[in-house]
């Protein structure tokens, strides 16, 4: 029974997210790849795989979600009815992979290992994507290598040179020996060469099925919900060589291997390595048992019969990459063979082993190259060790490199093993290669100690005592040479505690080899627990720090956290981990370099360790690792569980879990850090931060508040909680000893904590500021605004002056005048927006009234004060303002009196400093291009201007009124937001007060009217100031019927082609094909949905007779059919028109449009199309009741019975003058007249004709060459190309008014609501304009 792990499916997508993010990253090795597979591809189907592939190039490129969009989609159908080549995999993997698809794009990936006609399997396993065949498929066919094996080693134990020499020596029964290949090869007959080149052919064979069986397997796992449940890997396909040449397929069940949740597989304590069965020199049986890893062997083997022979038992370790597993079978050889039988069979091993004499070769000559050493020999490669001869330790314990055998050995990707310190010499020296195989190397970084073959070196240094070398490093020689060089003295007393010393010593020393050399995981563990009670309480007179920080006792406690279940030695491992790492920066280096080991320790503080979050500490790995492992829940446990509880370590795990979680927080993610804060909610953990403010490490309190501002940031509910449990007198302390960023941080905390909704709530925190901190806090903070950064200032100088402001304002203060010295030059301060933002804030903020989220109420006490109550108010506001989660508080007289009196002494201090200059600096700030710093200086000018009415008039009124009346007039008249205009009327209402302003605005009269009569109706204190400004018996002729109501910017979608009202529903068409729906309320446009289902301009949109379907006409040749619902339209119908559609009409049964060439094309639900009046130039059309109406580019009109064909003229075209045409831009049918509107010709733009007699029966006399046309019930609306809309007088066919767009855009389509309350207007400047009509 062959044990293999089983595959989950986050493993699966792990590793195929990392071979694509590793393909779309690196265009050069995409291209690669892309012509590798090429060259496997057959040239009939190259051309559509190249074309795909640029596709995908081209998706990449692209900036725009659209394009990139719209190019996979083409990349998916071009991909579609090609073959299952490997290619067409790869590129439809990648095309999932960039849509955010990863169960889809490991799906086409696996496809790649699939090997049949079209595609070659071993390709995907050598050049394609061998680390990925290398980490998701080997493990599972170590059954096959080993099948291999066998069979290699059949055909190779069958040589007569082997069975002739079984009697010459024996081999005990404890033991077996591996041989290099080459020393058995030199023996073969050509038979024997044939029979192995035909099982490497089936092996390759064995391979692409078991790969297919495997790619299988795998998309099972990942199709399946609770694949990390582990499903059972299907059983290998094996073929071996039956008796007679036949050969019958053989099954493999596969078990479950042992493997722990990171994937990480511990052969130290596997049952596997202590039942290894070795083989008898004649024999090639091999038990069932046999471990399918790389095996080191005790090099105790041989006892020969005949001393007279000299034998060589080398261990073949270092096998060279072209080696297969063969070469660490247990054969034996002989070295006594003359070199002339060895010649003979050259040409065989050259066959099978091209590189290996090659590789043997090099290494000589290539050593004495790289060395400049002596001190560093190669040893020979096919001599004994130093000449020492048959008892010479086996070479596969020597360092190549140094010579000398092995203290601490690792094995590099190639297979090779080195002396660690060897190797680490040979990588700084800048090399990047393997030195025997000369081979490029992935990674240069060392992996752990190889155990395996440590223990193996141990055991034959235990039997061969008198050859062992003097150690090339020992890991106790710092400890020893500590020891040692302490003089002992000879007092009895002495004698007897240095024998103690000795003995702890040894006692230490067993355990740290227990630790790391033991086989048996119970030593391990009880090693563990007597080096921590040695760390803790045995004073040794040496540093047992230095004994412990090699990496190869690091490595060991980590074996013992991946494998041990004891919670104690758990606990001990972590702590003396924590603890070395905290000394030893070495150490994080070593634990580091092994993502699985972070993993591990993650895992392990995740399952209840809570020692383990101090090491996270120190090993601080990157964030992205910390919330992919969901660690938050856990360090909410740490931080509520109590002192006593948790054990004494380098750093509180209240402290670490606290450090941790401030950097989680303050993560750049904001997707993770909003996150996180929602869980510190859920958790009810706002409490336990708040008081680590009384820690005693500064830096755990930093990180409290660095904390709880995310949160008050995410949810400024938290902020009366915080305020009423927070003890500030430490962190008063702290901000003494604080770095700028630290100090900036509590500075920022405090400024965000005092925007409670109670203003006494807010005066106690700002008492507390004030008198708690060890030195004077108002000259602290000024001390620290002067030689503060710029972007520090504004935050730093509002609550300077709000500490300031705590008592009646004095005549002079430094304070004050630093605070708003610095407030107005950061508002000026045009070189860093975000500084100017920051001050225009803070200013803002001033005023005092908050929400129960800390955001500012200014806007809404001044609609209040404007007479607009929150509950009457007709707009739309933002989410929180509306349903805001608060309890309602009641106002009380105290609370209302605190409020005015820090409004009026706030407000006083803001205007009166220097006569004014804060009105100049917001004034500019309402200039602003940043509509966030013009809404702000707009709020805080309107509220000051406002509070001159309150506070005592000291001519401040006079600057403020020539530096804020012309914007607020500018304002009043051109805001789209209404709340804006009645903000800028509550300003203009306060000059009123003062009789230099009544008089400066009544210059301004006509400019301020129109605004005061649009707010007539939905503000009492318009009405007030109208009876201020203008007389009671106003003529009637200044009354405006057409107000513009809001104006929608849409040009990044190109023009608006086409509008059309639809009950509560505005639809228009633009000329990138976007359809959008629109709902007007409160005099805004809301955007219900955006489609983009045409992929050219969409020319018209149509509403069905029945009422119930639209219908689109598009420049991509199709027309399609929505469905209307309440909130957005769908599309349930496409019609392939064939031709391009300029203008569109529908009936009941048919479609009518126009296309590039002559007449109107018509065509029925059915399919049956027809053209009618195919000798004209249609430009428009028009239906009713069964008769087309077409305008057409020569300026006449025809009328075409749609039953019959007929066609009537109801006005001749002209001969074009000078080659210009004069069409007919726009045809409207109104009860019996017909409206056709054009360029002006003759006098006039527009004719109206009797539709029954075809009479003219009118004219509109304007010169303004009209491109869209409206008509209403007694109007007439005319969209121009100069940008203004005309109105006319149905009736008496007079002009009444006309409108202007505000830009020189040209009028492409107009709508009108069925109620004719709203006219909806077009532009070719992508404006949508929505006018009301009174």
């Amino acid at each position: 029974m062959t044990t293999v792990a089983v595959t989950t499916r986050s493993q699966i997508l792990r590793h195929t997210a990392a071979f694509t993010s590793s393909v779309l990253s690196q265009p050069e090795l995409r291209r690669r790849l892309i012509a590798t597979l090429l060259r496997d591809t057959p040239i009939s189907d190259e051309k559509h795989l190249k074309l795909a592939a640029d596709t995908l190039e081209s998706a990449i490129s692209f900036a725009s979600p659209a394009l990139r969009t719209s190019s996979l989609s083409l990349l998916e159908k071009l991909l579609f009815p090609l073959p299952d080549f490997a290619l067409s995999s790869l590129l439809l993997s990648l095309a999932h992979a960039i849509r955010n698809r990863p169960t889809e794009s490991a799906t086409s990936l696996l496809q790649i290992f699939h090997s049949n006609k079209n595609n070659n399997a071993s390709l995907a396993r050598s050049e394609i994507a061998p680390v990925l065949y290398e980490r998701l498929f080997s493990l599972h066919l170590f059954p096959v290598f080993r099948w291999f094996d066998e069979q290699r080693t059949k055909i190779l134990s069958s040589s007569p040179s082997t069975s002739s020499r079984e009697n010459d020596y024996s081999v005990s029964e404890e033991y077996s020996v591996v041989l290099p290949c080459a020393k058995v090869l030199s023996k073969m007959s050509e038979e024997q060469a044939g029979k192995l080149r035909e099982v490497e052919r089936e092996y390759e064979e064995v391979l692409d099925e078991n790969c297919r069986v495997l790619a299988e397997y795998f998309k099972e796992v990942l199709v399946k919900e609770n694949s990390d449940a582990g499903i059972s890997p299907p059983p290998l396909i094996l073929k071996s060589a039956a008796e007679g040449g036949g050969r019958e397929n053989q099954t493999e069940e596969m078990t479950p291997m042992s493997v722990l949740e990171n994937g990480r597989y511990n052969p130290i304590w596997s049952e596997r390595e202590a039942s290894v069965e070795f083989l008898s020199p004649g024999s090639s049986r091999r038990s069932p048992q046999t471990p399918f890893y790389p095996q080191r062997v005790f090099s105790r083997i041989l006892n020969p019969k005949n001393p007279s022979k000299n034998w060589t038992t080398p261990l073949h370790l270092n096998t060279t990459p072209d080696a297969d597993f063969s070469s660490e079978e247990s054969l034996l050889s002989s070295s006594s063979d003359s070199e002339a039988e060895n010649e003979e069979k050259d040409t065989t091993i050259a066959l099978l082993e091209p590189r290996q004499s090659q590789i043997q070769e090099q290494m000589q000559t290539f050593f004495k190259q790289s060395r400049d050493s002596p001190d560093y020999p190669m040893a020979d490669f096919d001599n004994p060790l130093n000449g020492v001869g048959k008892h010479a330790p086996p070479k596969d314990f020597v360092c190549p490199i140094t010579s000398h055998i092995f203290d601490d050995p690792v094995t590099l990707e190639t297979g090779q093993t080195y002396e660690r310190k060897a190797i680490e010499e040979w990588f700084n020296r800048g090399n990047s290669t393997c030195p025997i195989t000369r081979q490029k190397l992935q990674n240069i970084q060392l992996p752990k100690t190889n155990y395996v073959l440590k223990r193996l070196i141990a055991s034959w240094k235990d039997r061969n005592p008198h050859l062992v070398q003097p150690p090339y490093e020992s890991p106790y020689e710092d400890a020893e040479a500590a020891v040692q060089s302490t003089t002992p003295s000879t007092s009895p007393n002495s004698v007897i505690i240095q024998a103690t010393v000795d003995g702890m010593m040894s006692e230490l020393r067993c355990a740290i080899n227990n630790l790391y050399m033991s086989e048996i995981l119970k030593e391990s563990e009880t090693a563990v627990l007597q080096i921590e009670k040695f760390w803790r309480g045995v004073n040794l007179g040496v540093d047992i720090h230095r004994m412990l920080v090699k990496p190869a006792i690091i490595n060991g406690f980590m074996e013992i956290l991946f494998n041990s279940v004891e919670a104690q030695v758990l606990q001990a491992a972590v702590f003396l981990l924590a603890e070395m790492g905290s000394r030893d920066n070495s150490v994080i280096e070593t634990l580091t370099r092994v993502k699985t080991d972070v993993e591990c320790i993650i895992a392990l503080f995740k399952n209840g360790l809570t020692e383990a979050v101090v090491l996270l500490h120190l090993l601080n790995p990157p964030i992205t690792s910390l919330t992919e492992m969901a660690i938050v829940e856990s360090l909410i446990t740490v931080l509520n569980t109590k002192e006593e509880e948790l054990v004494a370590m380098c750093l509180k795990p209240k402290t670490a879990a606290m450090l941790l979680l401030a950097r989680i927080t303050g993560s750049s993610e904001e997707i993770i850090a909003s996150s996180v804060v929602n869980t510190l909610f859920s958790g009810n953990a706002i409490g336990t931060i708040v008081s680590s403010f009384g820690a005693d490490l500064a830096k755990e309190r930093i990180a409290a508040v660095e904390i709880l501002l995310r949160c008050m940031e995410e949810d400024g509910t938290c902020r009366s909680n915080i305020a009423d449990k927070a003890e500030l007198s430490p962190l008063m302390e702290t901000l003494i000893g604080a770095d700028d960023g630290e100090r900036f941080k509590i500075i920022q905390f405090f400024a965000e904590l005092v925007k409670l909704n109670r203003r006494t709530s807010t005066e106690q925190i700002l008492h507390i500021i004030k008198e708690q901190g060890p030195f004077s806090t108002m000259h602290t903070l000024l001390i620290y605004l002067q030689a503060a950064l710029h972007d520090h200032c504004p935050v730093m100088a509002g609550l300077l002056l709000q500490l300031d402001l705590l008592v009646e304002p004095r005549k002079m203060s430094i304070y004050r005048e630093e605070a708003m010295d610095t407030l107005i030059s950061c508002l000026r301060n045009t070189d860093f927006p975000v500084i100017q933002l920051a001050a225009a804030d803070t200013i803002m903020s001033l005023q005092g009234s908050f929400d129960f989220s800390g955001n500012p109420l200014i806007r809404e006490v001044l609609l209040k004060r404007a007479g607009i109550d929150k509950s009457s108010r007709s707009l739309v506001l933002v989410d929180h303002q509306i349903s805001n989660s608060s309890p309602e508080i009641d106002i009380t007289p105290e609370e209302e009196k605190a409020a005015d009196d820090w409004e009026r002494r706030i407000a006083y201090i803001l205007v009166s400093h220097e006569f004014g200059t804060i009105f100049e600096a917001l004034a500019d700030g309402m200039k602003s291009r940043n509509p966030e710093l013009r809404s702000a200086c707009f709020l805080s000018a309107t509220w000051l201007t406002y509070m001159l009415t309150i506070l005592p008039d000291t001519g401040i009124q006079v600057p403020a009124r020539a530096c804020l009346l012309k914007p607020f007039i500018a304002k009043l008249n051109s805001a789209r937001d209404v709340e804006d205009r009645i903000l800028s009327m509550v300003a203009l209402n306060s000059f009123l007060h003062f009789p230099e302003g009544l008089g400066d605005l009544t210059s301004y009269t006509k400019d301020i009217l129109k605004g005061l009569r649009e707010l007539k109706r939905s503000c009492p204190l318009a009405s007030k100031m109208l009876k201020s400004l203008v007389e009671e018996n106003e003529s009637k002729a200044d009354i405006w019927i057409h107000k513009e109501l809001i104006k929608q910017d849409c040009s990044e979608n190109g023009e608006v082609l086409s509008v059309i009202c639809f009950k509560d529903k505005k639809i228009s068409g633009h000329t990138d094909g976007t359809i959008k729906v629109w709902t007007l309320k409160n005099n805004l446009f809301h955007l219900l949905q955006e489609i983009q289902e045409h992929t050219k301009a969409v020319t018209n949109l149509v509403i069905s007779e029945s009422g119930d379907r639209l219908y689109s006409g598009s420049l991509d040749r199709t027309s399609k059919v929505w469905s209307i619902g309440k909130a957005a339209i769908h599309c349930v119908q496409v019609y392939d028109m064939k031709d391009q559609i300029h203008n569109l009409v529908v009936t009941d049964s048919l479609s009518c449009f126009v296309s590039q060439g002559t007449g109107v094309k018509v065509q029925s639900l059915n399919g049956e199309s027809k053209l009618l009046n195919s000798s004209k130039y249609v430009k428009c059309l028009a239906h009713v009741n069964g008769k087309l109406y077409c305008g057409c580019r020569d300026s006449s009109v025809q009328e075409i019975h749609l039953a019959t064909g007929t066609v009537n003229t109801i006005q001749s075209g002209y001969k074009r003058l000078l080659a210009k045409a004069n069409p007919i831009h726009a045809l409207q049918i109104h009860g019996e007249l017909i409206y056709a509107a054009g360029s002006f010709l003759d006098g006039s733009s527009l004719k109206i004709w009797n539709s029954s007699n075809y009479s003219m029966v009118g004219s509109l006399q304007t010169v303004s060459e009209v491109r869209a046309m409206a008509v209403s019930s007694g109007l007439i609306y005319l969209g121009c190309k100069g940008g203004t809309v005309e109105i006319w007088d149905m009736k008496k066919l007079s002009k009444v008014d006309t409108l202007q767009m505000g830009t020189n855009c040209r009028v492409n389509c107009m709508a009108l609501d069925s109620n004719e309350e709203f006219l909806v207007i077009g532009t070719s400047d992508g404006q949508i304009q929505a006018w009301e009509m009174n």
